[in-house]
């Protein structure tokens, strides 16, 4: 006896379309400084009970409507949650410094700003990518640039973060060469997307920053092996 054929026409899956909406539905619509302090928390996988914690930049509204935290880490800036490095380290959730309370998820007054900033702010989609919002960096971050193997490393404060149509999130540095006036604002020439001119970008807290200016010997080391270990 022969099995019976279903009515329905077979359908074929285009993953690679599939996996172009979903992450579309994760971009990046909408960014809202943190200017209370709240913090991110992450561990080590060589002591998962030490926690660690590390200042938010900014929080931001995916396209799904998840509301994240976003630090700037490595070489972008970077939802919480996607942080799952064992070495590097793993986002084990927000902290409020003033109140000792921890918590997973965004607060409510971060969720409501966001979603109403972006209905408010309802763009057009456009065929190619298109500014959306510029923040200020209230961090200190610095950005390490590389532009070559052999060429010297640049260290520059982070200006501000400009959000892009396509969700993608660029650093705002500053040409000292282009400087007409002090101080420099968002609107000035002088400003220019990180990755524009530097094909490497790492980011680091200002504490880091001034180790490096200062040269510091193990600070120098941890730095040489992560970028050896990177290419």
């Amino acid at each position: 006896m022969g099995i019976p054929q279903s009515p329905r026409t077979a359908q074929v899956i285009d993953l690679d379309a599939m996996r172009h909406r979903l992450r579309a539905k994760r971009r990046l619509v909408r960014l809202a400084p943190e200017l209370d302090g709240l913090e991110m928390l992450y561990h080590l996988s060589s002591d998962t009970k030490t926690l660690y914690g590390m200042p938010l930049l900014a929080w931001g509204l995916r396209e799904d409507g998840e509301v994240v935290g976003l630090v700037p880490w490595m070489e972008a800036l970077t939802p919480c949650h996607d942080l799952d490095d064992c070495e590097q380290g793993c986002f084990a959730g927000y902290r409020d410094p003033e109140t000792d309370e921890m918590f997973h998820s965004a607060p409510e007054h971060k969720v409501f700003e966001l979603e109403h900033a972006a209905a408010y702010f309802d763009y057009e989609e456009t065929s190619e990518p298109t500014l959306l919002q510029q923040i200020p960096d209230t961090l200190g971050t610095h950005a390490l640039c590389l532009n070559d193997d052999e060429g010297p490393w640049q260290l520059k404060q982070v200006f501000g973060w400009r959000l892009y149509s396509n969700g993608s999130v660029e650093s705002l540095l500053v040409d000292s060469t282009l400087v007409d006036s002090y101080p420099v604002l968002a609107s000035d020439d002088c400003l220019y997307p990180g990755h524009s001119r530097h094909p490497v970008v790492y980011f680091f807290q200002r504490a880091i920053a001034n180790r490096i200016r200062q040269e510091d010997p193990a600070t120098l080391e941890a730095l040489a092996c992560m970028v050896a270990t990177d290419d």
